[in-house]
């Protein structure tokens, strides 16, 4: 069953003041299909993030049409944006609303991320990767049908990028959450996504599509993801190779 259709002919942003109107995305056109996960890999500025917000309903304007799943949609934006001044706990609860079980929602969703003890902090003494980490429970505690995650592991060290990225792997595959994730790294996208879409470069279209047959466990084996890896980093170079010689 399909969860996401796009059937974008092109966004533009207007012009506002003496800078001319841009236009961000060319043709994109793709689907996913329910508990899905899809990464979508292309160069700095080809409208990656754009095509975010526009799947998440925050960005309205653009030409064609975007079928989503019924809400609630969680999204994992490039920084945690989770308010300072409220603890962990409120935070999560924020989203949530007035659901009778938050408390038990929010314990859960914080367990799974390894945070079980953070409820009471205060969002603003967190570390960076605990602010991820949260950011990551607030997106899954409204059981999700889409998740959308920008670039949740950029400005991490490795360790603990790669502990986000095991911890990411877990809660899809735990709760088969269908995922649309947005990277610059294709050894990330080999080791989370079933999917790869490739883009060209700025007014982002798409190119291709790379599949990645990796079974569960060789997704956690980091010979298997790099030697994957290789082979579709080459094959994405003839994608983005084939498209330059194709005429304008």
């Amino acid at each position: 069953m399909t969860a996401l259709r796009v059937e974008l002919r092109g966004k533009v942003f207007p012009p506002v003041g003496a800078a001319p109107a841009r236009r961000a995305l060319g043709s994109v056109v793709f689907s996913v299909r329910a508990g899905e996960r899809v990464a979508i890999v292309g160069p700095s500025g080809c409208g990656k993030t754009t095509l975010l917000n526009l799947v998440a309903g925050l960005d309205p304007d653009f030409e064609g049409r975007i079928e989503r799943p019924a809400p609630p949609i969680g999204y994992v934006f490039q920084e945690p944006r989770l308010l300072p001044w409220r603890t962990v706990a409120d935070n999560l609860r924020f989203v949530l609303g007035d659901v009778p079980d938050a408390d038990a929602r929010i314990a859960r969703a914080l367990a799974e991320v390894e945070l079980p003890d953070v409820a009471p902090v205060y969002a603003s003494r967190l570390s960076l990767g605990m602010a991820r980490r949260v950011a990551l429970a607030r997106a899954v505690v409204v059981r999700p049908s889409l998740v959308l995650l920008d670039e949740p592991f950029v400005s991490l060290d490795q360790p603990t990028g790669e502990r986000l990225r095991l911890l990411v792997l877990e809660l899809l595959e735990k709760h088969g959450i269908t995922a649309l994730l947005v990277t610059h790294d294709l050894r990330e996208a080999v080791m989370l996504a079933e999917r790869i879409l490739v883009f060209s470069a700025s007014p982002g279209r798409l190119l291709g599509e790379l599949p990645v047959a990796l079974e569960p466990a060789a997704r956690r084996d980091p010979a298997e993801v790099d030697a994957l890896h290789r082979e579709l980093r080459e094959a994405a170079r003839a994608l983005v190779e084939r498209a330059a010689e194709q005429p304008a």
